[in-house]
C-alpha cells in the first residue's frame, strides 16, 4: 500500500513529472554518447581491418583468376570419371547427356564417387602357392595339381613329408620335403601329426626368400585352383596390410566342431605377406600351445587369433565337405567368382563318364576362354514352351518344365549329402531346396562338351549336350518335353572386369532356332530393366 501511494503523489505533481523527464533525457544522451565512442574507438583499431580484409581476399582471387580463366580449366567431359566403358558387352555407344558443343555454358560437375573397387594392380607373379601333400597319395593327387599349375607362370612349392619319384619336364611345381617337427607335441585321440607339418607350410615357403611376394595361397593336394579368379579376389586387398582371406566349411557341424571364424586349408586360403611374416616370428611358440587341435587350418586360425587378425570370407573358397554329385552346388553357384575346389577324391567326378582327373581338365578348358564366368548362373524361360531354364556357365544347362520362380533356382538342389550322413538338409550353413518329386519336374540336364572364342563375333561358343545317362520319368503334362532338344549352344562374351563391378547375375535370353533339336541360348550382362520373369501371356 505505501508504494503506491508515493507512486500516485509523484504522477500528481508536475514539478516532479518535469524532474523525471529531465534525467531521463540526459541518462540517454550519455548512453548514446558512449556507444558512439566505443563505435569509433572500434573502427579506429587497425585488427577488426585484417579481419575484413583476410574474409574478401580468397573472393578478390577467384574474381579476378577464374573468372578469365573458365574455357581452359574445363573438364573434356563432364563424366570424365567414366570413360572406361565395357565394351565387349554392349552393341550401342553410350553418349554423354550433359555434353555440351558450347564452351562457354557453364558445366555441372557433378560428385566423383567410386564406380568400383579400389584395386591393387595384383598380378600372378606376386602370388606364391604353398601345397600341402602326402607321399602317399601322391600318384593320384599330382594330377590333380596338373590340372591348374601353368609352368613358368605360377609359383610355388609343393611340402611333401618324404621324397617321391619325379620325372623331367613334369608339369608340377618345386617339390621339397618339409623340416622335421617331431619335437612339437600333438595330443589329439583320432587325428594325426602330420597336421603340425602342415601348419608350417605358410613360414617355410615364407623362408625360401622368393622376391615380389605379395600373397602366399596355402591349399592341399586336392585343391584345385582357378588362378585367374585368385588374382582377381586377391586384388581387392591391400597387400601391404594383414589379411587371412578363405571360407568356412558347408557343413555346419563342421563349422561348430571348428570355427566359423576359420579358414579351411582344404578350401584354401591367403596370407598377406607382412601378415606371414609376423606368422613366422611367433608360430613355432603359438604351435606348442595347441596341442590338442586337430589339423593345421586349426592351429593357424589360433595363431591369427593371438595376432588379433581375423577372417576375411570369400565365398568363392569351397571346402565341399559333402559326398556324392556336385551339380547342385555348381549349377546355383553364388555370385562370387570360382577360386577353389576341394574333395576331389570324395565326390563323384563333376562331368560323368569321366575320370576325375579328366573332368578337371575338362572344366578348365572353359576356364581358359572367361575365368570370371565359370559355374556363374543364369536364369530365364522359354515363353513358347514354358520351361524354365538355369545356366551355369562352362559347366551345364538345366531344362525344367513349368515355372519355378528365380529365388528357388538361386538355392543348390540337395543332389549331394552332408559330410555327416545322418544329418538332414538343415545341416547345411546354407539354403538348399529338395530334388524334386514330381516326374514332370526333374531337370534335364546338358553337360559342356567343348567350348570354343569366335573372333568375329568375339564370342564364346559353347556346346553343352543332354545327359542321357539320367533317368527321366515320364510325364502326363501336355507340355513340351525338354527331352527332344540333343544340344544347347550357349553364346556370350568373355567380361573379365565382372568382379570391378557390383555383383550380379547374368541375364540369359533364348534364341531363335531354326532346328528342333537344338536350342541356342544368349548370356551375358542384363540390358536396363531386364529381369528373369516369365511374361504372362496377358501382358
Amino acid at each position: 500500500m505505501g508504494n503506491s501511494s508515493s507512486s500516485n503523489t509523484n504522477l500528481s505533481n508536475p514539478k516532479n513529472r518535469l524532474l523525471e523527464d529531465h534525467h531521463l533525457h540526459r541518462n540517454q544522451t550519455q548512453i548514446h554518447n558512449s556507444n558512439n565512442t566505443s563505435r569509433g574507438s572500434f573502427l579506429r583499431s587497425p585488427l577488426p581491418w585484417l579481419f575484413i580484409f583476410l574474409f574478401f581476399l580468397p573472393l578478390i582471387l577467384i574474381s579476378t583468376i577464374g573468372g578469365g580463366g573458365r574455357k581452359s580449366c574445363r573438364p573434356s567431359s563432364t563424366y570424365s570419371h567414366l570413360s572406361l566403358l565395357d565394351q565387349t558387352n554392349t552393341s550401342s555407344v553410350v553418349k554423354d547427356p550433359e555434353q555440351e558443343e558450347d564452351d562457354d555454358v557453364p558445366q555441372r560437375v557433378p560428385s566423383l564417387y567410386p564406380q568400383r573397387p579400389r584395386m591393387f594392380n595384383t598380378t600372378l607373379d606376386h602370388i606364391v602357392f604353398g601345397i600341402a601333400a602326402s607321399s602317399v597319395l601322391w600318384e593320384t593327387r599330382k594330377e590333380y595339381i596338373k590340372s591348374w599349375w601353368r609352368p613358368g607362370k605360377t609359383r610355388g612349392v609343393v611340402w611333401i613329408d618324404k621324397k617321391v619319384r619325379t620325372y623331367r619336364n613334369e608339369p608340377l611345381p618345386e617339390i621339397r620335403v618339409s623340416q622335421d617337427t617331431s619335437r612339437f607335441r600333438y595330443t589329439h585321440p583320432v587325428g594325426d601329426r602330420s597336421a603340425v607339418r602342415l601348419t608350417r607350410v605358410v613360414t617355410e615357403t615364407l623362408r625360401l626368400g622368393k622376391e615380389g611376394v605379395r600373397w602366399f595361397v596355402m591349399g592341399d593336394d586336392d585343391t584345385v585352383f582357378v588362378v585367374d579368379n585368385v588374382v582377381n579376389v586377391l586384388s581387392k586387398y591391400d597387400h601391404t596390410q594383414f589379411y587371412y582371406v578363405g571360407s568356412s566349411s558347408e557343413a555346419h557341424v563342421q563349422n561348430i566342431f571348428f570355427s566359423y571364424s576359420m579358414a579351411f586349408g582344404g578350401g584354401g586360403f591367403a596370407i598377406s605377406y607382412p601378415l606371414a611374416l609376423e606368422l613366422s616370428k611367433m608360430q613355432d611358440r603359438c604351435i606348442q600351445r595347441y596341442p590338442g587341435l586337430y589339423g593345421s587350418d586349426d592351429r593357424i586360425q589360433a595363431c591369427m587369433t593371438e595376432l588379433g587378425v581375423p577372417l576375411t570370407k570369400e565365398p568363392g573358397f569351397h571346402q565341399y565337405d559333402v559326398y556324392g554329385d556336385l551339380l547342385g552346388l555348381l549349377g546355383a553357384h553364388p555370385v562370387a567368382p570360382l577360386v577353389t575346389l576341394h574333395h576331389i577324391d570324395v565326390v563323384q567326378p563333376i562331368f560323368p563318364k569321366m575320370k576325375r582327373s579328366r573332368a578337371l581338365r575338362h572344366l578348365m578348358s572353359s576356364a581358359e576362354l572367361d575365368a570370371a564366368s565359370i559355374f556363374q548362373q543364369s536364369i530365364c524361360y522359354d515363353q513358347s514352351r514354358f520351361w524354365s531354364i538355369s545356366v551355369s556357365w562352362g559347366f551345364s544347362v538345366q531344362i525344367i518344365r513349368g515355372i519355378i520362380s528365380p529365388r528357388e533356382l538361386e538355392m543348390p538342389s540337395r543332389t549331394f549329402l552332408n559330410w555327416f550322413r545322418k544329418a538332414d538338409y538343415i545341416g547345411y550353413a546354407f539354403n538348399t531346396r529338395p530334388v524334386s518329386r514330381h516326374p514332370c519336374q526333374r531337370p534335364f540336364v546338358f553337360y559342356v562338351n567343348s567350348a570354343k572364342y569366335d573372333k568375329g563375333r568375339r564370342q564364346v561358343i559353347g556346346y553343352y549336350n543332354l545327359d542321357k545317362t539320367r533317368r527321366i520319368p515320364s510325364c502326363r503334362w501336355r507340355l513340351d518335353s525338354p527331352g527332344k532338344i540333343d544340344s544347347v549352344v550357349v553364346l556370350k562374351r568373355p567380361d573379365p572386369l565382372r568382379w570391378h563391378k557390383s555383383p550380379r547375375r547374368d541375364c540369359c535370353r533364348v534364341l531363335p532356332s531354326r532346328r528342333n533339336s537344338t536350342m541356342y541360348i544368349w548370356v551375358g550382362n542384363c540390358a536396363d530393366g531386364e529381369i528373369s520373369e516369365l511374361e504372362h501371356p496377358q501382358q
